[in-house]
C-alpha cells in the first residue's frame, strides 16, 4: 500500500510515517517545512517539499498513484487561528478541499483527517463521546469542525472514503512548542533549562493528554479499518484526566529534579476539564492507546535532553 502522508515531517507526521514502515507499507511524505524538519523523516523516506494549496497537487497525485492520505498537514495553533482567522482557513479549509479533489480525481481509496478536540468547546458532560454537540471556541476548531463536514459530504456526492480522527491532548518526541497540547513540550523544555513553570489558574484545570505513538498507531488503523467503520468520526485519546500539577508533578520524577511553578491569573476561555471517550475507536478501530503517561514523559524528556 502506498500512503501520502501531508505534514509527515511534522510531529505526528513523521512518527505516523515511522508505523507505516515498520507495517511495510510505502510512505510518501508531503511538507512544506514551514515547521516540519527534513531531519523528523526517516532515511530513504520520499520528501515532497510542497504546500497544499499548490497548483501542482493534482500532477503529483496523477503520476504517484496513491492508495491512501493521512492528511495531517495543518496550521495547528489555537492562538494564531484567532489571530489570523483567514490563514488558518486557508490552510486548514482550502488546503483540505485541494487534497480531497486530488482524491477524488485520482480514486484514492481512503483518506484519514487529523481533527481534534478543539471542536468541542467546553463540553459539559465527561468523557465526551462523539455524538456530543460541537461549540468549537477558536477559528482553529472551527476549520476542523467544518473541515469534517466536506469529508461527510465528499463521501457523500464523490464517493470519497474517509475516517476521522479527533485527537486529545498529543504529546511526544519531536513535538514543538506551537500548537495544541504544547504544554507538555513548553514544560519539558523550561524543567530541562531550570526555569520555573507558568500554570495559569490553580493547575487543577485537566486534559487528556495521549502519547504520539498511540495517535501514530490510530492513523494507521484507521487506513486498514473495515469498510463499515469508515465515513465516521472518532475520539482518538486515553480517556483519563490529568491536571497540570499533576503533569508538572510527573515531570519532575522524569528529570529527576524539582519543579518550581509560578501560577498566574486564568486565561480567558481556557476549558477547565476535558476528557475524550474513546470506546467507538477501541470497538471500531482494533485500537488502543497502550503508553502510560509517566513513561511517555520520561521519553520526551530524554529525547529533548539529548537534542539540545
Amino acid at each position: 500500500m502506498k500512503v501520502l502522508v501531508t505534514g509527515g515531517a511534522g510531529f505526528i507526521g513523521s512518527h505516523t510515517v515511522e508505523r507505516i514502515l515498520a507495517r511495510g507499507w510505502e510512505a510518501v511524505v508531503l511538507d512544506n517545512l514551514s515547521t516540519g524538519l527534513r531531519t523528523n523523516v526517516a532515511d530513504g523516506v520520499r520528501m515532497i517539499e510542497m504546500d497544499i494549496l499548490d497548483d501542482r497537487l493534482l500532477d503529483l497525485f496523477t503520476r504517484e498513484n496513491f492508495d491512501c492520505v493521512v492528511h495531517l498537514a495543518a496550521q495547528t495553533a489555537v492562538p494564531y487561528s484567532i489571530d489570523h482567522p483567514d490563514t488558518d482557513c486557508q490552510i486548514n479549509l482550502l488546503g483540505l478541499v485541494n487534497i480531497l479533489e486530488a482524491c477524488r480525481k485520482t480514486g484514492v481509496n481512503r483518506v484519514v483527517f487529523a481533527s481534534s478536540a478543539a471542536v468541542y468547546g467546553n463540553a459539559a458532560n465527561l468523557p465526551i463521546i462523539e455524538e456530543t454537540t460541537l461549540y468549537p471556541g477558536s477559528f482553529y476548531g472551527l476549520t476542523k469542525c467544518t473541515g469534517e463536514k466536506y469529508l461527510k459530504l465528499y463521501s457523500q456526492i464523490h464517493n470519497v472514503e474517509y475516517v476521522a480522527l479527533r485527537y486529545a491532548n498529543v504529546y511526544g518526541e519531536r513535538q514543538g512548542d506551537g500548537g495544541e497540547g504544547g504544554v507538555v513540550s513548553i514544560f519539558t523544555r523550561k524543567l530541562y533549562q531550570n526555569q520555573s513553570l507558568s500554570i495559569f489558574g490553580d493547575g487543577g484545570q485537566t486534559r487528556d493528554f495521549i502519547y504520539v505513538g498511540d495517535v501514530a498507531a490510530a492513523n494507521c488503523q484507521a487506513l486498514i479499518a473495515p469498510k463499515v467503520a469508515a465515513n465516521r468520526v472518532y475520539n482518538i485519546s486515553t480517556q483519563t484526566q490529568t491536571s497540570v500539577n499533576e503533569l508538572a508533578h510527573l515531570l519532575s520524577q522524569a528529570a529527576e529534579k524539582p519543579v518550581h511553578k509560578n501560577y498566574m491569573p486564568a486565561r480567558d476561555g481556557d476549558i477547565y476539564h476535558s476528557m475524550l471517550s474513546n470506546q467507538a475507536a477501541v470497538a471500531s478501530l482494533g485500537w488502543n492507546p497502550v503508553m502510560p503517561l509517566a513513561e511517555g514523559l520520561n521519553r520526551t524528556y530524554h529525547s529533548l535532553k539529548k537534542s539540545l
